[in-house]
């Protein structure tokens, strides 16, 4: 780059940086005329920053800063490796995709899980988000599906002991809401059975069970950056590869299928391009043009992981506000129990909340409780899909059902969130609290401290 491009590259940043404070400052707060968004993007002038300067570059694919990205993905973990993707839809087909592939066979140790074949089953909650789901039955395995319990919204590990059986051959579980499960034991019936264990950590960045990140304890774990989780890249994901036998295939099935391992606009690494003989194509055959898996395009762009190296530095601060702001509407509504089933938290569990769950008592009508509080400006969710079973296109999918769905159900009918993510200040959380307390037409908290405990309840 020349002197001069260097020059005006420098002004076009610093130009950027004025742009942001004069364009992208947040208006101030007015109660029940703002609205209070369950979600959505927290960021500065840095993002913009590295986003120009990616785009000044005009990389466009996945280059310098992906793998800057990756490698500070991987550090943040202590991970063998860390396979940036376009979604955290793709980082599930990624993980299932891989455990499927033929390969694996030559890379496994006699003391690892089997590779997964067509009719194999994974035990996976009936509460879920459907792209946790959908490689299950796109990879032609059977979901075995457990019930999940109100006030925690995870899989009872019982359950899952229960539901074992002679071709099970993983555990596929998501950490709801931001809740890591209870993950001891999930490992331990992993190992007692020889099943894969995978984590759909989507909504948990930051989370962790037993002082360990969610994400740390299967083979594999998912994340999601869109603008609704911890951190953002607009669209993008990643997989958390932590067992070592597993990188390369997942990262020949983002990359097309390919044997081949050089980096975009790279030829030769491996120093015999055209010395391989794999299958039945002829010797010498371009390694670039070799597949060894059936493969996709998962790959993330360089102007994505210039907005996500942004985030990366700020995801403890994020997550801290998170858990800030779920203490503060904890207590604030810890008067309405009698209407409300509040989270319910596992001693041994910090979670990175992507929400806060409510679950209403019985004789407390959701709907009309959604309503009022959408008239008033706070946007509200429900759970995903609630018992997938009950969704249009999940109900005739081949399955095994172990035990009843009744909490399941439960969630599907009474449970719904409120948002805690960075944007909120304290002003809008009062202001959430004062709604749902005149609602149930009680007094409102004053002065609602986070520095209070949550008595039984562990405090994220």
């Amino acid at each position: 780059m020349s002197k001069d491009a260097d020059g005006l590259k420098t002004e076009i940043l610093e130009m950027v940086r004025t742009y942001f404070h004069a364009a992208h400052q947040r208006p101030s707060f007015s109660p029940g005329k703002s609205r209070i968004n369950y979600s959505g993007r927290v960021y500065d002038e840095r993002e913009m920053v590295n986003l120009i300067d990616a785009s000044l570059d005009f990389w466009l694919t996945a280059g310098p800063y992906a793998d800057k990205f990756e490698n500070g993905m991987q550090r943040f973990f202590g991970s063998n490796d860390f396979v940036a993707v376009n979604s955290g839809s793709a980082a599930n087909l990624l993980m299932v995709a891989t455990l499927c592939s033929r390969e694996l066979k030559s890379f496994l140790r006699e003391d690892d899980p089997l590779p997964l074949v067509p009719g194999d089953e994974v035990i996976t909650p009936a509460v879920t988000f459907p792209t946790t789901l959908a490689p299950v039955i796109q990879n032609g395995l059977v979901p075995v599906f457990v019930d999940c319990e109100p006030g925690n919204y995870n899989v009872d590990p019982l359950q899952v002991e229960g539901a074992v059986g002679p071709r099970t051959r993983a555990i596929f579980v998501p950490h709801t809401l931001g809740f890591p499960c209870d993950m001891d034991a999930l490992k331990a019936i992993a190992d007692r059975h020889r099943l894969w264990l995978l984590e759909d950590g989507c909504d948990a960045l930051g989370a962790t069970y037993d002082g360990q990140l969610a994400g740390t304890f299967g083979a594999m774990s998912s994340l999601s950056f869109y603008p609704a989780h911890q951190m953002t890249m607009g669209e993008g994901g990643g997989v958390v590869i932590n067992h070592p036998r597993l990188k390369k295939t997942a990262r020949s099935i983002r990359d097309w299928g390919r044997d081949c391992w050089c980096d975009p606009g790279v030829s030769n690494t491996c120093g015999k391009r055209f010395e391989w003989q794999l299958g039945e194509l002829p010797f010498g055959y371009d390694h670039k043009y070799i597949y060894s898996n059936i493969g996709y395009n998962l790959k993330p762009t360089d102007l994505q992981a210039a907005i996500g190296l942004a985030q990366l530095e700020k995801v403890p601060l994020f997550v801290g506000r998170r858990r800030h702001n779920f203490r503060r509407l904890y207590e604030g509504l810890r008067s309405l129990q009698e209407y409300l089933l509040l989270p319910q938290i596992d001693s041994k569990s910090n979670p990175s909340p992507f929400g806060f769950p409510i679950t209403v008592q019985p004789g407390t009508d959701r709907a009309r409780l959604i309503r009022w509080l959408e008239d008033r400006n706070i946007e509200t969710r429900l759970v995903f899909g609630g018992n997938i079973l009950r969704q249009p296109g999940y109900m005739d999918i081949q399955r095994r059902i172990h035990g009843a769905l009744t909490g399941s159900d439960r969630i599907m009918r009474d449970t719904f969130f409120v948002g805690v993510y960075p944007g909120l200040t304290d002003e809008m959380i009062d202001y959430v609290i004062e709604q749902f307390s005149s609602y149930f037409r009680k007094p409102a908290p004053q002065g609602v401290s986070v520095a209070n405990s949550l008595s039984a309840e562990k405090e994220p």
